[in-house]
């Protein structure tokens, strides 16, 4: 029986605490999806990344759920790049990922702050309120209140946006078994709410994930929808061709974390998205295979 070293990481630390933890697996590639399956499930993560060499980029990165494998995960890439960093196999720079979603750029600057770019956003079609306020025990007359729409928008992953009022972000309460048909039902990986926060303040928006379908009921930081909630933000809310924005998540979780993000738009619409933070190590689990 071999062993595997995976490394443990948290994502979107909120000044050095909180966070969300991921596996991070080097020397990956002659690894079979099942082990890498096998391992994911012993992590215990939300997600595992898995990186291997690439002949025509830097790194090949894959990424699995305790469940099945998924094509792009945000907090696990920060968590690679990071490491990466921190035990000096690489600078500061700009680097290339291979991942299912596509080629994808990072920057890692002498801080150490990680920025990844995902794919251009696609607008998968919109939700009434009815059709998701049950599945999030919110009552419909709420969510109309926000006047703004649910939309489906993937960077990477299909997550359904969802906006709710100052003040009800943590009073949703999920019925797991539902959201996980609904989803299975549309194709998307799960809901992101958010409650947006006044100008005058440091951050845009309180973020929450629920992503039952793939074994994630809940999880403190998720990248790949905080892009997709950029987009939507700027196709609704923002009309500057560079908008930056700070979003929390986790806080209902007791591990508050903090991602940026940043959307560049032309005439033709989305050109850039950007996501970013910081990450820190707190361990290392070996795993039989």
């Amino acid at each position: 029986m071999n062993e595997s070293r995976s490394i443990l990481v948290n994502s979107f630390t909120a000044d050095g605490s909180g966070g969300n933890p991921a596996g991070v697996v080097f020397n990956a590639g002659k690894l079979s999806d099942a082990e890498k399956l096998t391992i994911a499930k012993a992590v215990g993560f939300s997600e595992t990344a898995f990186v291997s060499d690439d002949e025509e980029v830097d790194f090949s990165v894959s990424f699995f759920t305790t469940t099945e494998e998924v094509d792009f995960c945000g907090h696990a890439t920060l968590a690679v790049f990071s490491t990466l960093f921190n035990q000096g196999v690489i600078a500061a720079g700009n680097y290339t990922q291979r991942t299912k979603a596509g080629l994808l750029g990072i920057t890692i600057a002498n801080d150490g702050q990680v920025t990844m770019e995902q794919t251009l956003p696609k607008y998968l079609g919109s939700f009434a309120y009815h059709e998701v306020a049950g599945l999030l025990g919110v009552d419909e007359a709420v969510l109309a209140s926000t006047a703004l729409p649910i939309d489906v928008i993937t960077t990477g992953l299909p997550d359904i946006i969802v906006p709710v009022p100052r003040g009800y972000l943590d009073k949703i309460e999920v019925n797991n078994a539902a959201l996980s048909d609904f989803c299975k039902q549309h194709e998307v990986i799960g809901v992101h709410a958010f409650e947006l926060y006044d100008a005058h303040e440091k951050l845009t928006a309180s973020c929450r994930n629920f992503a039952p379908l793939v074994g994630i009921p809940e999880e403190s930081a998720t990248g790949s929808a905080s892009g997709a909630l950029a987009c939507y933000l700027t196709r609704h809310l923002y009309s500057e061709h560079i908008n930056h924005f700070k979003f929390e998540q986790g806080r209902f979780m007791g591990c508050a974390s903090h991602i940026s993000a940043c959307v560049r738009s032309d005439k033709q619409g989305v050109s850039q998205v950007l996501v970013g933070g910081y990450a820190s190590g707190f361990g290392t689990q070996i795993i039989e295979i």
